[in-house]
């Protein structure tokens, strides 16, 4: 009896050819590179409808941030199994769209403390964060791209930490107290392991027909590197 083969789709990032996995990185980071447009647009649609930006707002205070947060996650949490765990690449651009749509609504007090509450100033701390948090992204990235060194075992780290980040975030909310600078210090440290492992995970773990749920991974971990380095610029 003839050894069963697994399927040319099925096939492991690292068991490709080299013109393979580049293809495979290729479309990766421009399905990424597409994520963050989409997240862009989406953001400058949802900041015309006043409603809805008011609505956002209200939710940053007490227990309904933290409805928010949960509420988030649930959706994360979804979208990220859904685009990880098929192989039906319609399945895993729903994920993407579903994760980028909630990433802009979450997004929203941030963007509107940066762009109103800082005045003429409010685009100039946007391009500033994104700069800064393309160029920490783009260094991990090729760490891993070029050394193909296997960062799996950050998973239990990374786990853990964000299990106490909740904590403290739940903390600081029902209790009244700011997290602080070295918070977010701490929480942009994290998200540069998350690039580190999701980065790496494109290299090791995914199968060929799995760019756009790498796409996502890459896409969530950069998200929150944004979000805590716009943080930090919002206090100046």
């Amino acid at each position: 009896m003839e050894e069963m083969q697994q399927p040319q789709s099925q096939l492991f990032i690292q068991d490709l050819t080299s013109e393979k996995r580049a293809a495979f990185y290729r479309k990766t980071y421009t399905h990424l590179a597409l994520a963050v447009l989409l997240f862009v647009l989406v953001e400058m649609v949802f900041f015309q409808i006043e409603p809805l930006v008011n609505f956002a707002i209200s939710l940053t205070q007490g227990w309904t941030w933290l409805l928010m947060l949960g509420g988030f996650m649930l959706v994360t949490n979804y979208a990220e199994k859904m685009a990880v765990e098929n192989h039906d690449t319609t399945k895993q651009y729903l994920a993407l769209l579903i994760y980028v749509i909630a990433e802009a609504f979450i997004f929203i007090p941030l963007i509107f403390m940066a762009m109103y509450a800082a005045g003429e100033g409010g685009f100039h701390i946007l391009s500033q964060a994104a700069i800064m948090t393309l160029s920490l992204f783009t260094g991990l990235s090729a760490i891993v791209l070029l050394t193909k060194k296997n960062f799996s075992f950050l998973s239990s780290i990374l786990t853990i930490g964000f299990f106490i980040a909740i904590g403290l975030i739940v903390a600081g909310t029902l209790f009244g107290f700011n997290l602080g600078l070295w918070f977010s210090v701490g929480m942009i440290a994290l998200a540069s392991g998350s690039i580190l492992y999701q980065t790496s995970n494109m290299v090791h773990k995914y199968n060929e027909d799995q760019y756009v749920g790498a796409a996502l991974g890459l896409f969530a971990s950069l998200m929150l590197l944004f979000w805590y380095i716009l943080s930090i610029l919002n206090r100046n």
